[in-house]
């Protein structure tokens, strides 16, 4: 399988003296092959930014922390384990949701709820998100000055701080499915995240930060969209390092998953028509930065650097991955297979649930996206992530696919003849190169919003979907849950794998009860390290904590 220079290897820490919310250092460390330079240690802010190659170890930095993360502000815990984006977002959402089942200790506290302002999950991704920020907007500032100084070509400056504003965007999204209410509930008056767009690189800068409250969801939101068109405008349209490093179809993409949070309909049709979603011919393409569907739904996850169906994805290597305690492969796949004596940990399963739902067809070629345990208990997990030996699979944040499917159901909820059968057509393109030509659809179904929804549970399976899907729809009246969903308990799956099973199609009742959306456990709570240490966040932390 390829794989491009800048995955093999990670360089020595590159120290960039930054405080973050706590005054404390964190570290900038990038991959080696990415650039084939020479590590830079201790260096200033200034030394950094005053030559394209540092420049480059900055935003590899920035990728960096994306990846593993590198300081925890509390015990330094988080470091190394795939906070927040390279597998721990995928495990915590999956956590969330009840399409897979938590089978030890690991997550329980996730999947039961059980969480405070100092556990570990929840307390990582606040901590490691506004790091990645941090480094996001030391990247902007700091590109920005090189190229009004000369230091770069501006075209290229403007292309490193759409990169930052790119991974600033996703992370505050990222902040606000977990720790708020969804948009579709009060955006105006309930509490966003506090906005930090300046960087964080003295104490003076610190107390700055200190004054920035929570603001409003519907604040953050329009501050992400600004960040992205911004970033649409600037970056190139491809690079030489693919799904690894953003690009501008990146950022129009990530607006229609953004806009269809915010219900913003015709926005994400519009957004999608940049990328080829309005095509009639039923086959779609992108003509912005070439983004395909595949024909097979195996190759995203097994061609990283090659697949044109992946927007954009987290790197990862045998020498730079979230380890035993974090990486996917290591976290979501079985301990041992027919073909791997000795695979992953197994600690999370695919759901019965979701493995016998009557809407996955018992032909569909993403079942061989699943691998069954080879000893007891007999039971199915993802093989998404199937790299046991170095867990160098790539975190999969943004597929084409998922382009589709937003702006299938935008335009399924907008109604009218054109845009359902359209969206009918961009539903098929997904669906129909899994399954055979007996279960295709021979017409709209009555319910196209619930097909399509139900088409998400299955193409995005592992990927860390479901939870933003539950939270984003919690409020509507047809096909929102309006709770944390029940969950299935490990004791009431069999051993011998016959809950598993594609004749009879049995469904498990959840042992463990869902938790309505009024509960305060919905929203997780602001770290205690960020409580802590700011008396404005002290008296805006999420009720019930």
């Amino acid at each position: 399988m390829k794989r491009t220079n800048h995955i093999k290897t990670i360089m020595k820490a590159m120290k960039l003296t930054l405080f973050i919310s706590c005054a404390v250092l964190i570290f900038f460390s990038c991959k080696k092959d990415f650039t084939q330079l020479n590590p830079l240690d201790s260096l200033s802010e200034g030394t950094a930014f005053s030559d394209p190659s540092r420049i480059e170890l900055v935003a590899n930095g920035m990728y960096q922390q994306a990846a593993i993360g590198v300081y925890d502000a509390g015990t330094g815990a988080g470091a190394g384990r795939g906070y927040p984006f390279g597998g721990a977002s995928i495990e915590q959402a999956e956590m969330r949701g009840e399409d897979m089942v938590n089978l030890a200790t690991f997550y329980q506290i996730t999947y039961q709820a059980t969480y405070s302002a100092s556990s570990a999950n929840n307390k990582n991704h606040w901590e490691q998100l506004y790091s990645l920020i941090n480094q996001a907007n030391v990247l902007i500032e700091g590109a920005r000055n090189a190229g009004q100084s000369g230091i770069l070509d501006q075209s290229v400056a403007d292309s490193y701080e759409g990169e930052g504003r790119f991974m600033r965007a996703l992370s505050y999204h990222e902040l606000l499915i977990h720790f708020c209410r969804p948009y579709s509930d009060n955006p105006t008056k309930n509490l966003g995240v506090p906005w930090r767009d300046k960087a964080i690189n003295s104490p003076t800068a610190v107390q700055d930060a200190y004054n920035v409250d929570r603001g409003t969801v519907a604040a953050t939101y329009q501050n992400i969209l600004a960040d992205l068109d911004w970033a649409e405008q600037h970056l190139p349209e491809t690079n030489p390092h693919g799904a690894a490093r953003v690009r501008k179809g990146a950022a129009i993409a990530l607006k229609t998953r953004v806009k269809l949070f915010m219900q913003d309909w015709p926005g994400v049709i519009s957004e999608g028509a940049k990328l080829g979603t309005d095509a009639t011919s039923g086959t779609f393409s992108s003509p912005i930065s070439g983004f395909i569907l595949e024909a097979d739904p195996k190759a995203p996850f097994t061609n990283y650097s090659g697949s044109k169906e992946s927007i954009f994805s987290v790197a990862q290597s045998a020498a730079s991955n979230g380890g035993v305690n974090g990486a996917l492969a290591a976290m979501l796949s079985p301990a041992s297979t027919a073909a791997s004596p000795s695979a992953g940990r197994g600690l999370v399963a695919i759901s019965p649930n979701l493995y016998n739902a009557p809407f996955f067809t018992t032909t569909d070629k993403r079942r061989g996206l699943m691998v069954q345990q080879a000893t007891s208990p007999k039971i199915w997990f993802t093989n998404k992530y199937w790299d046991y030996t170095t867990r160098s699979n790539w975190s999969p944040i943004m597929r084409y696919s998922e382009v589709l499917l937003n702006v299938a159901e935008a335009k399924a909820r907008v109604g009218g003849t054109d845009n359902i059968n359209s969206a009918f057509m961009l539903l098929n393109a997904v669906r129909n190169r899994s399954v055979d030509i007996a279960d295709r659809y021979a017409s709209v179904p009555a319910d196209l919003i619930l097909a399509i929804l139900n088409e998400r549970r299955i193409e995005f399976s592992a990927e860390g979907r479901r939870w933003p899907d539950i939270q984003r729809l919690s409020q509507d009246p047809l096909y929102g849950l309006n709770s944390i969903p029940a969950k299935i308990l490990p004791s009431q799956i069999k051993g011998d794998g016959s809950d598993y099973n594609l004749t009879t199609r049995p469904t498990i009742t959840p042992g463990f009860a869902s938790i309505p959306y009024s509960d305060f456990r919905f929203v997780w709570p602001i770290a205690s390290s960020e409580i802590n240490a700011n008396p404005i966040l002290r008296s805006q932390q999420n009720p019930g904590y």
